[in-house]
């Protein structure tokens, strides 16, 4: 019921899934991704312990083809489920069951796997796929929210849009975006909203925040003023 896109940034090294569908509170329930390590994006007749599951074997140092066997084996219900993986080797596994409602299928790039199912065509993921391609010259948020214009341009979800969602993580456990629009007429359009309005204050507070490598962060309000000034200026 779903399309997403899982890609890893080559100039910042994060990873980011960006997903839609015709369901409610996409982000609650598709993508996944452990910090540094890799991606996970659970889809169709979703399996939230693929994410869970996941992640943690991503942590453990498996790659994401082994990763994949590990949640399809213990999952009786795998052929209802739709699934891909990216590891941090650039690995791609991608599992789409024989129960899922078409039009249903994968395909992967250099640097990035999309997946859907109950679509209006494979278009979908072809033109998610071009549009990603052609758009290396945008930031890594926006590249992605392009991509999935792209494929909802081609037809999308076949019954329509209600939510949407953009996660993306640097090295840090926690996301350095996280955006989601829940039940919404445009979602896509929404989360394009969200992401202009994280440049407000959101991306100069998020440099100061504290990180494995300064556990204290940054806690001088002036440096942030002074960032934020510093772009409404420009």
């Amino acid at each position: 019921m779903t399309w997403s896109i899982i890609a890893r940034d080559n100039a910042t090294g994060q990873f980011g899934i960006a997903v839609a569908t015709r369901f409610f509170a996409v982000g609650a329930r598709v993508p996944y991704i452990a910090a540094g390590l890799g991606a996970i994006a659970t889809q169709a007749f979703v399996n939230p312990y693929y994410g869970i599951d996941g992640v943690k074997l991503l942590r453990e140092g498996l790659n994401a083809h082994d990763v994949l066997a590990a949640l399809l084996a213990s999952d009786d219900g795998r052929e209802s489920r739709q699934v891909h993986i990216m590891d941090v080797g650039g690995a791609i596994a991608a599992h789409t069951g024989r129960d899922c409602v078409g039009w249903c299928g994968h395909i992967a790039g250099n640097g990035f796997s999309i997946a859907g199912n109950m679509l209006a065509g494979a278009d979908v993921l072809a033109e998610t796929a071009k549009t990603y391609i052609a758009n290396d010259s945008l930031p890594f948020p926006r590249r992605l929210l392009a991509a999935m214009r792209g494929g909802e341009a081609a037809g999308g979800d076949k019954r329509g849009k209600q939510s949407a969602a953009l996660l993306i993580h640097g090295e840090e456990e926690w996301p350095a975006l996280d955006i989601r629009a829940d039940d919404h007429a445009d979602p896509l359009g929404e989360l394009e909203r969200l992401e202009r309005v994280s440049h407000e204050l959101w991306v100069h507070f998020r440099a100061s925040m504290p990180t494995r490598q300064n556990p204290a962060g940054n806690t001088d309000r002036s440096v942030i003023e002074a960032s934020i000034k510093a772009a409404q200026a420009r």
